[in-house]
């Protein structure tokens, strides 16, 4: 996994899903100012529910810190739409099918279920700079408590 300090790499695309509209982008160019990437596994699923919750729940508070709040798996834009709809979510829903991101932060781990083994991210945060820098990582995540472990660690 990456370390605070480091510089990823922005050079790869997203499809993002914000205010009802999905397209295509450079991933640094949403780096416009400071952003939490929240890494979770699936839309409608016990624990990754919790998550978007809580960052929904207080998404204001990031808004007014100035940071962007993203929320990165691998569903598709139609899901994230239909998602985003359902829990009240107004900021950035990112499909990364190819796991770019996680590449981007060497965050790509061998995971097991049902008897299956198979590479995945990790549920994990990571508060970044608009050039690149990893200002901070949360690398096992509490999805009842994550916003509010996230505005903890951006002060």
């Amino acid at each position: 996994m990456i370390s605070v300090g480091n510089k990823i790499n922005t050079d790869f695309e997203l499809q993002l899903v914000q205010n009802g509209e999905d397209k295509s982008v450079k991933f640094k160019d949403i780096l416009d100012k400071p952003v939490i990437v929240s890494v979770y596994m699936k839309n409608n699923t016990g624990s990754c529910d919790f998550q978007n919750q809580s960052l929904a729940g207080d998404q204001l508070k990031f808004e007014k810190k100035g940071v962007k709040l993203i929320s990165l798996s691998k569903d598709t834009c139609e899901s994230h739409k239909k998602y985003a709809e359902k829990h009240g979510i107004n900021y950035i829903l990112a499909s990364d099918p190819d796991f770019n991101f996680s590449k981007a932060t060497d965050s790509i781990v061998e995971k097991k279920m049902y008897g299956k083994t198979f590479e995945g991210p990790t549920r994990s945060a990571y508060y970044i700079d608009k050039d690149g820098t990893v200002l901070g990582i949360i690398e096992k995540i509490d999805p009842k408590n994550h916003a509010a472990e996230l505005l903890e660690l951006i002060g």
